[in-house]
């Protein structure tokens, strides 16, 4: 869920929300996934949901709203609404000086730990979009372990809150643009690439698990096994300052102790949460879990 609303869509647009619509709305969607919508982007939800208003031949912002709350179609409707209202823009290899730290210095410490604990490492990425950041991962796993990762019990678990992204996730094919800041030498390694239709290698997949999950539900995320590296990158943006100590906390029970937490290079955790230990490198700063 990398990039919210960066697109709008025109279908629908002659109808119009009213600020209670707006309001309503606003204050479902943030009870329901923890998105919050600031009042500048009332234009953009009024063309976002237009189309879903369209397709569902209903006649105002209000009937949308009692449709999502009351009618039997709502649980469908929802994961709609949630697919409408997130964006996914994202690529391999994103943010090279990030990955760069995390190759060379993160994963070098925690991989040395694991070998003292029988070679198991679980890493999550939450808001994984349509794959290319637990994929990149995967792939920096190859690259390091080489020969020695048959060896090694690995999972990268995966999830977004749009079951769309995470079908296409599951496909594991990618055009050429969303390669375009992948090393063509890697490219060559983990992609079976065919005229601008790339699939992602089978050894390279099955690291990866891909399941749905909605930040705001403790429940759900508690059944998330214990992970040595948490990876969230551009989704706490669209969040407020509860919703993101909220995750935040989540994501520290989560880690296990000496374990860390990928956050956007442009995200911070200053006045979020004093839990985490930020470490600074050249390019990145990433947060400890103390032991």
């Amino acid at each position: 869920m990398s990039s919210l609303f960066s697109k709008t869509i025109t279908l629908g647009k002659d109808i119009k929300v009213s600020d209670l619509e707006f309001q309503s709305l606003r204050d479902y969607i943030y009870e329901q996934c923890g998105i919050y919508i600031a009042d500048n982007r009332k234009y953009l939800l009024e063309n976002r949901l237009g189309n879903r208003l369209k397709k569902l031949n209903l006649k105002s912002f209000d009937e949308y709203y009692n449709y999502l709350k009351f009618d039997v179609g709502k649980d469908r409707e929802l994961k709609k609404l949630f697919e409408v209202i997130t964006t996914n823009e994202t690529s391999f290899y994103r943010n090279p000086p990030q990955l760069e730290v995390f190759q060379h210095n993160i994963l070098k410490d925690v991989l040395a730990g694991c070998r003292k604990k029988g070679r198991k490492l679980r890493i999550w990425s939450a808001g994984c979009s349509t794959g290319e950041e637990p994929y990149t991962i995967a792939i920096i796993l190859h690259e390091i372990l080489k020969s020695e990762i048959s060896q090694w019990d690995i999972k990268i678990t995966a999830n977004d809150l749009s079951e769309r992204v995470l079908e296409s996730a599951r496909r594991g094919l990618y055009n050429d643009y969303t390669l375009r800041t992948t090393p063509p030498e890697i490219a060559q390694r983990y992609f079976d690439m065919d005229n601008g239709s790339n699939s992602i290698k089978p050894e390279v997949k099955k690291l990866v698990q891909f399941s749905q999950i909605n930040l705001k539900d403790r429940g759900q995320i508690r059944r998330i096994e214990r992970s040595d590296i948490v990876f969230c990158r551009n989704v706490i943006i669209y969040f407020d300052d509860d919703m993101k100590k909220q995750v935040i906390s989540s994501f520290y029970d989560n880690l296990v102790p000496g374990g860390y937490l990928v956050i956007g290079h442009s995200e911070s955790l200053h006045n979020i949460s004093r839990a985490f230990k930020p470490v600074h490198h050249p390019g990145a700063i990433i947060y400890k879990k103390e032991d």
